[in-house]
């Protein structure tokens, strides 16, 4: 895992017509984040539960987009989807870690929606 020096974001940028979140880490990472997989995966306890096993699967959200980036001190964003939610903290450790792990968090979300009979679409 990245130190919280090298996980300071120097540029975030959120291309709208492609809905992906696109953020370059100081030690060079860089990472296009679909704002599908960032509202399905939002560290918030209404998405993570509050212990573990207790994770909630979102379906419907294949469309979803961000419509507010906020600070929050030096150490996250707020990011508020069009379905109005808005209650994760997005830390730079986790946007790290998440996008490090996106393609089997990923699989992972639609092997679950697939097991019990949800869908991306709403």
């Amino acid at each position: 895992m990245a130190s919280t020096a090298s996980a300071r974001p120097t540029e975030i940028r959120f291309r709208k017509a492609e809905k992906t979140l696109d953020i370059t880490f100081e030690d060079g990472t860089k990472y296009s984040y679909p704002a599908e997989l960032l509202r399905v995966e939002s560290p918030s306890a209404e998405v993570q539960g509050h212990g573990p096993g207790q994770k909630k699967i979102v379906a419907g959200r294949r469309h979803v987009s961000i419509l507010e980036i906020e600070p929050v001190g030096h150490y996250a964003i707020r990011l508020t989807f069009d379905d109005l939610h808005d209650t994760g903290i997005f830390s730079w450790e986790y946007l790290l870690e998440l996008g490090a792990h996106m393609d089997a968090r990923r699989q992972a979300y639609l092997a679950a929606l697939s097991a019990n009979g949800l869908s991306r679409d709403p």
